[in-house]
């Protein structure tokens, strides 16, 4: 028999979310509830009939509620196998019920923490309790329904109504599985409070990593791979994860990848003049600023127009209407803002297929946390690349200073460029990039990419020369020879954004001064793999 009849179910909730509507049709089919404080409060407000555990259990709960369930009157009629006869006959020796059903989530542990609580409230939703009672349930759910989610509530009185009262192996097996996910995520959290937050660890003796929630995706970064979504458990950063989708197709496994890659390079502008952001594969392939966003679109496609056909675009403000027309004139697969205009939308809703998302505001891009990337047999882990320079970091090393211009171009070229696949080159003048290399297995490669793209633009727009001339030229890291930075010197680069430290750093600052170029050394590299 695999079905199960429900006659006595134990309910301690700290999310009373549907908690009366359950109890209601529980009690409805002859269920007797068995409940403890708050929980129990809540049912008798609603109407219904509920024993105390203390009952039960033959114990009042003590110590300020520490200890409630942690009875073998509790366990027993959980764990025991119904078809074991000395199981049976221990339950009858000591008077043990059965318990049928378990209804608990728990303590909220990471909303405590979320809230900035102090230690001792945060150790006090340290629920034991309750994951003890939803282990011993899912572990015996050949006898044994248990629920951790009140959005299973309805599931729950559906089988119930289709087994006269009962649940099926499947359901119970189901359900178990979610329940164990749910502790294991739970100590996860805690785990990674103890570790991080309590004892300051970076790098933990374990490090648990966890998500909810999946969202299937068609396929992952090719149709013969799958893929899903899954939201991290506790406190993070919002972004393309959380973000509103207000018209288009799904998106796909790409699509979010190259979204965050999008946003995460449009944050680093956030509160700034307006910015657009245009991202092919994960790389840049068009930056810039300026007055209005249709000026700042205007600059960025005009980098590499050809690359941004079927790309990600995002922008650091609402998104306005003329703008939206703009970008609607070549095949765009998801444009992400902060907020969108009645007259964009509008714009937008003519491209069907074209994924609108909202963000509300940009995250941190200075935020702290761990990138994790397997690997065959590990994980690799390492914080954040959230650190920055500032002008007084800069350290000129050529016998020309940059001029104001030349370090303000500098200075976003060197933004762009940590946001740009290794090797990376990025040319920039005047608020806009000039031409971008990225990936490539030597930097010179990069820069003449860069250069040959900018070429392009060039005779596309019928420009005089390539906006590489009187740029200021950024490489994510040093140059190990000088035949990198000859190569943005014939592009027309006046400046140089670099990280220095390569053993023949002379031999590039030498070529830099007969180059008459301006350079400046960060000491940062922004390496990308």
């Amino acid at each position: 028999m695999t079905d199960m009849p429900i006659r006595r179910a134990l309910l301690s909730v700290s999310d009373k979310e549907g908690l009366a509507q359950l109890g209601r049709a529980l009690a409805d089919r002859g269920v007797e509830l068995v409940s403890t404080g708050g929980t129990a409060k809540a049912l008798r407000e609603a109407g219904l009939e509920v024993r105390d555990v203390s009952d039960l259990t033959g114990f009042p709960e003590m110590m300020d509620g520490r200890v409630k369930t942690l009875h073998p009157k509790v366990h027993g009629g959980l764990l025991a196998l119904r078809d074991k006869d000395d199981h049976v006959a221990s339950m009858e020796e000591h008077a043990i019920g059965a318990i049928d059903l378990v209804v608990v989530n728990l303590y909220p542990f990471e909303a405590t923490v979320a809230k900035g609580a102090e230690r001792a409230e945060i150790i006090e939703n340290i629920d034991i309790g309750g994951p003890s009672m939803v282990r011993s349930a899912a572990k015996n759910h050949q006898f044994v329904t248990i629920l951790t989610d009140p959005a299973d509530y309805g599931a729950l009185i559906e089988e119930l109504k289709q087994a006269e009262g009962a649940t099926s192996l499947d359901f119970r097996r189901k359900m178990a599985a979610k329940a164990f996910a749910a502790t294991a995520a739970y100590d996860g959290a805690i785990s990674q409070w103890f570790a991080f937050a309590d004892q300051q660890q970076q790098f933990p003796d374990y490090l648990s990593v966890g998500g909810k929630a999946p969202t299937v995706l068609r396929y992952g970064e090719n149709p013969h791979q799958q893929a899903a979504l899954y939201t991290p458990a506790g406190p993070h950063a919002r972004g393309i994860a959380q973000a509103e989708q207000l018209q288009g197709k799904e998106l796909s496994y790409n699509n979010y990848n190259d979204a965050d890659a999008a946003l995460e390079l449009c944050a680093e502008f956030a509160g700034e003049e307006p910015a657009v952001v245009i991202v092919k594969h994960a790389n840049p392939c068009g930056v810039a600023q300026s007055g209005t966003l249709i000026e700042a679109w205007n600059a960025a496609l005009a980098c590499d127009s050809v690359s941004a056909f079927g790309g990600i675009v995002a922008v650091n403000r609402e998104l306005d209407g003329e703008t939206a027309r703009a970008i609607c004139e070549i095949f765009t697969e998801v444009v992400i803002a902060p907020s969108v205009s009645d007259e964009a939308r509008e714009a937008f809703a003519k491209k069907k297929n074209l994924r609108l998302l909202t963000v509300g505001d940009l995250p941190d891009p200075r935020r702290a946390g761990l990138s994790v990337k397997p690997i065959t047999g590990g994980l690799l882990v390492q914080s954040r690349d959230s650190a920055t320079i500032a002008r007084s970091d800069l350290k000129v090393v050529t016998k020309r200073e940059p001029s104001e211009q030349e370090l303000r171009d500098c200075l976003f070229a060197w933004t762009v460029a940590r946001h740009v696949k290794s090797n990376a080159i990025v040319y920039a003048r005047e608020g806009a990039t000039a031409g971008i290399g990225a990936g490539q297995m030597n930097r010179r490669d990069s820069s003449r990419i860069a250069a040959i793209k900018a070429a392009e633009a060039a005779e596309k727009y019928g420009w005089a020369e390539p906006r590489t001339v009187g740029s200021a030229v950024a490489s994510d890291a040093f140059f190990p020879f000088a035949d990198g930075l000859l190569a943005a010197a014939e592009a027309g680069a006046t400046a140089v954004i670099q990280p220095g430290g390569s053993m023949r750093d002379s031999e590039v600052i030498d070529a830099a001064n007969e180059a008459g170029l301006a350079m400046v050394f960060t000491g940062m590299r922004h390496f990308r793999h």
